[in-house]
């Protein structure tokens, strides 16, 4: 507020940024600006499986800080290979019986000393050359997964209680 700041918070209708000053309506209500900022967030990629959505927030996450407490003392699965996978399967370790790392690739694209630390923790086991595809549940929630190794084709069930996606973000930009 210290330099005449003025917080609206309602949504942007319609914007015109063919010249200066900028147009911004809220409704019919119009707006004029030197400089505008856009800052509309990003979103957790998905794998885009119909199970997936069905147990969103129900076994399926792609936050593990923010959901990692409700999986005390259960398996889960961490798909990806980048340094995020690597610390969200970590992180996992405090309350997860068992963090399996699933990856498509036979190597991590993560930092070396990030991937020796997961590869280090007893409770972390890798599943190479695999996606997941299918999420298993009960109606209620997630009670497994189907893994097929892309090597030879075979697809193997877990029973896991959690799935947590660290494939990356995509920048909200779509509008």
């Amino acid at each position: 507020h210290r330099f005449g700041t003025r917080f609206v918070t309602r949504n942007v209708t319609q914007v015109d940024f063919s010249k200066r000053p900028f147009k911004i309506w809220i409704g019919k209500e119009m707006h004029q600006a030197q400089s505008v900022i856009i800052s509309t967030g990003a979103s957790a990629k998905w794998l885009g499986l119909p199970t997936e959505k069905q147990y969103q927030n129900r076994g399926v996450s792609a936050c593990a800080t923010c959901d990692g407490a409700f999986f005390k003392g259960v398996e889960v699965a961490v798909v990806g290979g980048g340094d995020t996978a690597m610390e969200e399967a970590n992180f996992l370790t405090r309350f997860a019986s068992k963090v399996f790392i699933i990856h498509r690739k036979d190597t991590f694209r993560a930092s070396k000393i990030m991937a020796e630390r997961a590869m280090k923790n007893p409770k972390i086991e890798v599943i190479w050359n695999s996606e997941v595809v299918e999420v298993i549940g009960d109606g209620k929630s997630m009670t497994g997964l189907k893994i097929k190794n892309l090597v030879n084709g075979e697809v193997i069930s877990k029973n896991l209680q959690g799935l947590f996606l660290a494939i990356g973000h995509k920048p909200n930009t779509d509008l």
